[in-house]
């Protein structure tokens, strides 16, 4: 399992969809990749953007599948940074 603390790579405000999606590319497809399961840490980051966390997590689950989901753990998130993701994980579950 790999874990990836966030907030040395975006801040206390997660809301760069740049810097998610290149976290993305560079961190956590290549992880999955090699069969990984991936810990996204989100350990003092107060609040981020549903824009940050689709340009995260929804290409996974539409290249993935909703599977992917089972190899993802989302970890230390504040009550508005798990309703976002529960958004995002829903919209693209609709899909």
């Amino acid at each position: 399992m790999m874990t990836l603390k966030l907030r040395p790579l975006v801040g206390v405000f997660a809301e760069n969809k740049d810097k998610a999606r290149e976290i993305r590319l560079h961190k956590i497809v290549p992880a999955l990749a090699k069969g990984q399961e991936v810990t996204l840490d989100f350990a003092g980051i107060d609040s981020a953007t549903q824009s940050f966390v689709h340009a995260l997590i929804s290409d996974l689950i539409r290249t993935y599948g909703c599977e992917v989901l089972d190899k993802l753990y989302f970890q230390n998130c504040t009550e508005t940074v798990k309703k976002i993701i529960a958004i995002v994980v829903d919209y693209m579950q609709e899909g």
